[in-house]
């Protein structure tokens, strides 16, 4: 009876150890989300636009094959330099730009493309492009006040109106390898919009567990398991449904390796 018991054990590890491999997000790790205290406020940074230039390529100006429009995009940026790294009062170290602080483009609530100066060129697909440029801390945390970010749309096509409510997805971002998989920096942008215990709020689905968030603010993901990582953000009325605006939900994968 007693090695009926013993086999019957070992088949149960051998079994459980099989399936932790086949499915590596069966962690035992609990994923967990923790605000993130002791980073510098930056009250009195802004963001400021000079202008947007259309650059029309001369090369393929009478190419209609050419699906792309270039602009060139002028800031001051004022009580906050670029290009410096951030000093905070947590001793982790968050995945952090080598480049310092910068500025975060998103289009169209795509992944965003890190800019280390105040005059930069980008390229869009044609139509209308909805744009948010916000600045952010070397570690990628944005500057969360009302003078630090640049919202609009451009190009020709249906517009949007920029006066709905936002929820717009900025980190975690790609792929995450040694430490930097230990704990990753959850952000997003709000524009017209506040959350609170009693109003709207975040919904954040991680894998398959869910958050509900109500303080704008950065967060600490931890536990997650090695591998691609789902992520999804929702802007949610007091009632837990969906607001219906553009770009929300918001939805990401990235990988830990």
């Amino acid at each position: 009876m007693k090695k009926i018991i013993i086999l019957l054990f070992i088949s149960i590890i051998s079994f459980s150890c099989d399936q932790l491999k086949k499915n590596p997000t069966n962690s035992l790790t609990e994923i967990t989300i923790s605000k993130v205290e002791g980073s510098p406020s930056f009250n009195d940074a802004e963001l400021v636009l000079n202008e947007i230039v259309f650059k029309e390529d001369e090369v393929n100006q009478n190419d209609t094959i050419n699906k792309k429009d270039n602009y060139s995009f002028s800031f001051n940026v004022n009580e906050y330099e670029l290009g410096d790294q951030t000093s905070k009062k947590f001793n982790y170290e968050l995945a952090n730009s080598g480049k310092g602080q910068h500025i975060h483009l998103i289009i169209n609530n795509g992944p965003y493309f890190a800019k280390y100066t105040k005059q930069f060129e980008q390229s869009f697909d044609k139509g209308n492009n909805v744009i948010l440029a916000f600045l952010s801390r070397s570690y990628h945390e944005s500057v969360k006040n009302p003078n630090a970010y640049f919202f609009t749309q451009i190009g020709e096509g249906n517009k949007i109106d920029l006066n709905d409510e936002f929820l717009f997805y900025s980190r975690p971002k790609g792929v995450y390898e040694g430490e930097a998989t230990k704990k990753l920096l959850l952000d997003f942008y709000l524009i017209n919009t506040e959350i609170s215990p009693k109003g709207n709020k975040v919904r954040a689905t991680i894998q398959d567990k869910e958050f509900i968030i109500d303080e704008w603010s950065p967060y600490y993901i931890e536990g997650l398991p090695k591998g691609e990582i789902s992520i999804k953000l929702e802007l949610i009325n007091p009632e837990g449904k969906l607001i219906k605006s553009p770009f929300n939900p918001s939805k990401r994968n990235i990988i830990l390796k």
